[in-house]
This record gives structure tokens, C-alpha cells and sequence, in this order.
């Protein structure tokens, strides 16, 4: 039994199919013009988001700023109701 290392190119191409065989060898063709395509759609993209949060940074400090002072008044309301639980009781 011998390992085949390179598929056999007649079975190749009659997988492929002509179209297949067209695309592999379009593919350096169409590459560039991908790319080139490609490119300002993402730094497009990538400068939405950009504007996007500099739009949006002044509400989330906002917001951050809420929920800290929430939490730091939950965290006193809960301290203050366990100093009540631990003072001695009059009987």
C-alpha cells in the first residue's frame, strides 16, 4: 500500500470541473481587484466606528460615573445594615 503524497490530475480536473479549473486560474486576476475593492470598505467601516464612540465617549464616562456612585451607595446601605445586625440587642 503506497501513500499518495499528489493527487492524481485527472481526478483533480474531473472534480473540479472546467468552472473549477477557470477559478484556480483566475484567482491571481481577481485578487488585486479584490483587495483594492476591500480596502476602503473596511477603513470605511473602521472610521464608522471610530466616530461612532467619539460620539458616544461623554455618555459612557456618564454612565460609568452612575454605576460607581450606585454601587458605592449599595455597598454603604449593605455595611451599614451589617454594623445594625452586630450591635448587641437590648433584652
Amino acid at each position: 500500500m503506497s501513500v499518495k503524497l499528489l493527487p492524481d490530475l485527472g481526478e483533480l480536473a474531473e472534480g473540479l470541473g472546467v468552472t473549477g479549473i477557470i477559478g484556480i486560474i483566475l484567482i491571481p486576476v481577481f485578487l488585486p481587484v479584490i483587495g483594492g475593492v476591500s480596502r476602503p470598505i473596511a477603513k470605511a467601516a473602521i472610521k464608522s466606528g471610530i466616530r461612532i464612540y467619539e460620539r458616544n465617549k461623554e455618555a459612557l464616562a456618564q454612565l460609568g460615573e452612575t454605576w460607581d456612585d450606585i454601587t458605592a451607595q449599595a455597598k454603604a446601605e449593605y455595611g451599614e445594615a451589617k454594623m445594625k445586625s452586630a450591635e448587641p440587642r437590648e433584652t
